[in-house]
This record gives structure tokens, sequence and C-alpha cells, in this order.
């Protein structure tokens, strides 16, 4: 028996402004959409457009307070090509929220404050 990974889910507080910081921050696109009747949430499937894993992003309507996060350690990892320039651009975006030069990786928070680590491409 073998299994594939298929899709990481979180919860958003706001889909839009969700959606906005993904495309801006990492390049991702949506792929996939399933709105139920009745209108209690939405899902939005978040693709890079070269692997076939998938960022699931689920807005409960009703909800109107923060996620408690806990103490925030789960997170999912993006490679880059261009560390330094990626680096940049979330800097400017001001979503840098922990860097590790050392190691050469950083982390950016989203809006509702998961943590994405951005590693350099391997070579």
């Amino acid at each position: 028996m073998q299994f594939q990974m298929v899709h990481n889910n979180i919860n958003v507080l706001d889909l839009a402004r969700s959606m906005a910081f993904y495309r801006d921050a990492l390049g991702l696109t949506e792929c996939g959409r399933i709105e139920p009747d009745g209108g209690d949430f939405t899902i939005v499937y978040l693709t890079d457009g070269v692997g076939q894993h998938q960022l699931e992003l689920t807005w409960l309507h009703d909800r109107t307070k923060p996620y408690d996060l806990g103490e925030n350690e789960f997170h999912l990892a993006f490679q880059t090509d261009d560390f330094q320039g990626a680096l940049a651009r979330h800097r400017e975006m001001g979503c840098v929220c922990y860097e590790n030069p050392d190691m050469g990786i950083y982390f950016i928070s989203d809006p509702d404050g998961y943590w994405l680590e951005i590693v350099p491409a391997r070579k």
C-alpha cells in the first residue's frame, strides 16, 4: 500500500486577504474551489503550478475571532531558486517573522499568523 500527499489545510479568517497574500508572497494560484449549498464555508485550493501538492484554505463564513495557533510549531516549507530575491520581497511586504542565517532559512507569517519556511533550492 502506498500513499501520496495531496494537500495541507489551514483555516483562514479572511479568504480574500489570505489568497492575496499567498499570491503575492509565494506565487500560488487558485486551482479549485468548493462552495456548498448553504454557504457555511468556502474551500479554495492553491497550487504552485509545479508540483501536485496543494494548499487548502478553509474559510468558515461565520468565524469572527482569530484562530488559536498554540505555539505555532506547525509550518509549511517552500523552496525557491531565488532565495535573496524572495527574502527582499518578503522584507518589503513586512511578513518576515524569523531569520536564521546560519541555517540559510527564514520564515514568513501569513495574515492568520501561520509560519511558512523559505529555503533555497538544493544544488
